[in-house]
């Protein structure tokens, strides 16, 4: 049986959406999906269990990919991105900044709702508000490895209104790399390893993998 938390990696874009295109052919769509795919195999090392909103070219909806995350009882969110411009290396982690308030007359929001674990229905465009400050930790978390291995980032995450994290009822993260601009393609994804391993120690920090119990399957 499975135990812990199940890690949805979000490669963003895809298919007709190549997101940040750089002069020396890079497209971010392609970027974010092999980071996703190491990402994948590190965290699996690890013993999450991991799914992926997309595997290949293809281009699901913000709420195709927030329904996927909000299946599960359980789950850690990442969506993965690459800048258009910045300093090669430099990393930021994000997590969503709702503009204002929510106010419970809001009716317009309740037309389509998201339950969570305990049966509560919440507007879907409001799903992300009861995990904010788990998300905030958890993308502090994240930072904090980032900027020991990329040492042009930031020391702290960013608040900032992502699309993709809008939706997911979970603890959800937004990470972004420096950038598609760079004249050699090779210079930004031979940072894919380190760029994956790093998310996966921040996922670890905010969500250890219980210890296995002797005797137990």
């Amino acid at each position: 049986m499975h135990v812990g938390p199940v890690v949805v990696i979000d490669p963003g874009h895809g298919g007709t959406d190549t997101g940040a295109r750089g002069s020396s052919g890079l497209v971010e769509k392609d970027v974010v999906l092999q980071v996703g795919k190491i990402l994948r195999a590190e965290l699996e090392r690890m013993g999450y269990r991991v799914v992926m909103t997309r595997n290949d070219d293809s281009n699901p909806s913000y709420e195709d990919r927030a329904a996927l995350a909000n299946a599960y009882r359980d789950a850690i969110f990442l969506s993965l991105h690459v800048s258009s411009t910045g300093a090669t290396g430099n990393t930021r982690a994000y997590f969503y900044q709702f503009p204002v308030p929510f106010q419970a007359t809001d009716t317009s929001l309740l037309s389509n709702v998201v339950k969570q674990g305990s049966g509560t229905a919440i507007p879907w465009e409001e799903a992300q508000r009861p995990f904010a400050e788990q998300s905030r930790r958890l993308a502090n978390l994240v930072q904090i490895e980032l900027m020991h291995r990329f040492s042009q980032s930031p020391n702290a995450p960013t608040p900032a209104a992502v699309r993709n994290l809008r939706s997911v009822a979970a603890p959800a993260v937004a990470v972004e790399i420096s950038s598609v601009s760079v004249s050699d393609p090779i210079a930004l994804t031979s940072l894919s390893g380190l760029f994956a391993a790093s998310i996966a120690r921040g996922i670890a920090a905010f969500r250890p993998m219980p210890t296995p119990v002797p005797g137990l399957p």
